[in-house]
């Protein structure tokens, strides 16, 4: 009789609970999207036990682009990866064989929610006077950005300023190796990724100018101050398009993929894209945009597909061998 008494508890106390079930999900990211994931996991979590009447956790792990990728397919299991270049997923498909190769198309805009560019940061009252991309090759011109062979912020930095060469009177191929060879030779140390170049260039003062993303300049705002440093516009940058993605081996493997899922397309929601808008990430929603027009300059720009898409670059610049390791090596012999 006890035994019954205990199963017909233990049965209304199931009835009387919501049925939720907490799923966890790990977003392999990129460490300059740091601020945008702390203000967009909580809406999320919201946004999905509302929808679903279940509970998600969020887990993130921040790193350089390429190597966070590389961990990836080296067995860390994303359920998403949340990049800033088409080719660090296009990796993960490829050499992991984890995700279809078309995984580009599964979300609008090339599964792309938002846009950034390269934009020069310095210090305040910006003394050396910097004001466009050939500043950065003049004598006595301190530059930091982090290498461009495990970051992805690095890569934009170095096209950034390949293109800007080649778009000026009598630029080529040529004129921009010899100018990026000038920047390099600026260069005091080559950080992993984005956030440590943010550290070495705000914390341990090296530097007269960091190159970055430009909702990593609203982050630096918002932990160190605004009145430390300006935010110069180039007059001519690339466009950055970070792309997301489902891993599909490791969602069908853990059940995750309804959350997952939502998880990624839900960053075109609006309530999504007024939280890239207020990290400084312009959003695809148009009317959204324009609301926070005043917070975002108009700049002459450019994009990858000026380079034959992600993998002809990386081919080109960034695969051992390439034209960054070519420049690289012809700076360390002077």
């Amino acid at each position: 009789m006890f035994r019954t008494r205990l199963l017909v508890s233990v049965l209304a106390a199931s009835i009387a609970m919501p049925a939720l079930a907490d799923v966890t999900l790990l977003n392999v990211s990129y460490d300059v999207m740091r601020d945008f994931y702390k203000d967009y996991n909580p809406a999320f979590q919201k946004h999905y036990e509302d929808k679903f009447k279940d509970k998600v956790t969020i887990q993130m792990s921040h790193g350089a682009s390429s190597k966070q990728a590389r961990s990836v397919i080296d067995g860390l299991p994303a359920d998403v990866v949340t990049m800033n270049q088409h080719n660090d997923i296009d990796a993960i498909a490829d050499k992991g064989k984890l995700l279809p190769a078309d995984w580009a198309k599964r979300l609008p805009n090339q599964s792309a929610p938002f846009t950034s560019l390269q934009v020069l940061i310095v210090k305040k009252g910006n003394p050396k006077g910097i004001k466009d991309w050939n500043d950065l090759a003049k004598p006595g011109i301190q530059v930091v950005f982090p290498n461009p062979k495990t970051s992805g912020n690095g890569r934009y930095t170095f096209l950034a300023a390949w293109g800007y060469a080649l778009r000026q009177p009598g630029g080529n191929e040529q004129k921009a190796a010899q100018f990026e060879a000038a920047v390099l030779k600026n260069v005091p140390v080559l950080e992993a990724g984005g956030r440590a170049a943010t550290t070495t260039f705000i914390q341990r003062g090296i530097g007269d100018v960091l190159v970055t993303f430009e909702n990593e300049a609203e982050m630096i705002a918002r932990e160190f101050g605004r009145g430390n440093f300006e935010v110069i516009y180039p007059t001519v940058s690339i466009e950055a398009e970070p792309p997301v993605a489902v891993v599909d081996k490791v969602v069908d493997k853990k059940g995750t993929r309804k959350a997952a899922e939502e998880y990624l397309s839900w960053l075109w929601s609006p309530e999504a894209q007024e939280i890239a808008a207020q990290n400084y990430l312009r959003p695809r929603d148009k009317a959204i945009l324009a609301k926070h027009a005043s917070q975002f300059p108009n700049v002459k720009l450019f994009g990858i597909n000026d380079f034959g898409g992600w993998q002809a670059a990386q081919k080109k610049y960034f695969d051992d061998g390439g034209e960054y390791d070519k420049i690289a090596a012809e700076v360390a012999k002077r």
